[in-house]
């Protein structure tokens, strides 16, 4: 039995309890109790206890839409590089990025990109992976590197035309591969989606290939509109909106989740609220390709779409992502109200519906019977904290740095800033030195 106690704990389950000197009360990889600290140390005088020292507890974070891949793009230059659009950015980086990854450099930027989210307090990553020059066990070395700092994680591989049908298919395979793989573990710490880049990049034979490797029960992972240029594409070549081709292949509904959605019209979000299609939206990507902002509180106000927030591969901090989600809203609609509501709703509430779309047990909640995924951070606030205001602490006065403790499935993954159980100097070595000869090979 481990106790997660004496600090202000924010439940985030169906009540809203907020503790002020909350604890919460761990068997194994599950919540078992949660309550005041004087009430479980009693109920549980012999557990090993966390002191979270007046700081906040609270459930783990989760990340809706990642791409593991770019974590080796941080301080990278790359010659003659300078783009003026978004399709500029993905044929001048990115795809030269993933052109030239080996199986090392998935593994090493997979150990960072886990770790760090760790030390972030992210508990659960759905990832988005692309490495056009190592196609085949690409995934495997995502999952050996979550297995191996202990996160939770969903992945799927990025099929797209652009390199040509044999990879597009070797793509495919690996998706199917991994999907099998992941349905014959029973731990719920690992799951798979069908993973496509954009309708711009995938034919008709390519959707439908994708289509027949898809079980029943797994979705597809999808960017969607991200630029305008999606959207001519669409109208161009097929005469139809995104969404409209998407459905006649059989690529929306209950499991599958769209990534952006920013060049969408009011037909499109019906069919994605009709279909029950999850979205995700990433604010801070958005803004750095300069591609738009979604019409976000649309399609939560209006049309009841289930929606979610991503980071895209800039940050592994949700904070990060909490923080300009509620500023890009306001600005674009010049309307101060905005977002307030919203983008904690999806950070908060629907990131773990979604999630829970994939993974067994309850995630985003500290109640009885959930997932042990609970951080810690020091934070004190220089203002009351209560149950009406805990959001707008987080907003502005937290952010993952402040995370000290991470536990997920009832393992401590960080004590005190310190990860356990991993060499976290010979990690970040290997992963410099390891990024040290990608960086030569996309420049030679």
């Amino acid at each position: 039995m481990l106790l997660v106690g004496n600090g202000k704990l924010i439940t985030r389950n169906e009540k809203g309890e907020f503790f002020k000197d909350g604890c919460v009360a761990i068997s194994g990889s599950t919540i078992e109790k949660v309550g005041t600290t004087s009430e479980l140390k009693k109920e549980f005088p012999e557990a090993e206890f966390i002191d979270a020292k007046g700081g906040v507890i609270m459930p783990g974070f989760i990340n809706m839409h990642n791409h593991i891949y770019s974590t080796f793009a941080r301080g990278l230059s790359i010659n003659n590089y300078h783009p003026k659009n978004f399709m500029d950015i993905l044929e001048g980086q990115w795809w030269r990025i993933d052109r030239t990854l080996n199986l090392q450099d998935c593994y090493h930027s997979a150990k960072i990109a886990y770790l760090d989210s760790v030390k972030n307090g992210v508990t659960t990553v759905f990832d988005h992976h692309a490495s056009y020059g190592a196609i085949e066990g690409s995934l495997g070395q995502l999952s050996q590197a979550a297995d191996e700092l202990g996160v939770r994680t969903c992945l799927c591989y990025e099929v797209s035309d652009r390199d040509g049908e044999e990879k597009m298919k070797a793509a495919v395979k690996e998706n199917a591969d991994f999907i099998k793989a992941s349905s014959q573990r029973t731990d719920d710490m690992q799951k798979a989606m069908m993973g496509m880049h954009a309708a711009f990049t995938l034919s008709d034979k390519s959707l439908e290939l994708c289509a027949a490797n898809t079980p029943d029960g797994v979705g597809y992972h999808i960017h969607v509109a991200e630029d305008i240029a999606d959207v001519h594409d669409s109208l161009a070549k097929h005469g139809k909106p995104i969404i409209h081709r998407l459905y006649d292949f059989g690529i929306l509904g209950k499991q599958s989740m769209a990534g952006h959605c920013i060049h969408i019209g009011p037909h499109e979000m019906e069919l994605l609220r009709d279909t029950d299609t999850m979205v995700v939206t990433n604010p801070e990507s958005n803004m750095g390709n300069a591609v738009g902002c979604p019409p976000a509180m649309r399609m939560h106000n209006e049309y009841n779409i289930l929606m979610g927030l991503g980071t895209d591969g800039y940050t592994n901090d949700l904070t990060e992502s909490y923080k300009v989600g509620n500023i890009i809203h306001k600005h674009h609609l010049a309307d101060p109200n905005a977002a307030w509501a919203e983008i904690p709703d999806m950070l908060f509430n629907n990131n773990h519906k979604m999630a829970n779309r994939y993974f067994n047990k309850k995630l985003g909640v500290l109640e009885n019977g959930a997932a042990a995924d609970v951080i810690v951070l020091d934070y004190k606030g220089p203002t009351p904290m209560n149950e009406t205001n805990y959001n707008s602490h987080i907003l502005f006065g937290m952010n993952g740095g402040a995370v000290t403790d991470t536990i997920i499935n009832g393992e401590v993954r960080m004590r005190n800033r310190e990860v356990q159980g991993v060499d976290e100097a010979k990690i970040w070595s290997d992963a410099q030195a390891q990024a040290q000869t990608l960086w030569s090979r996309i420049n030679a």
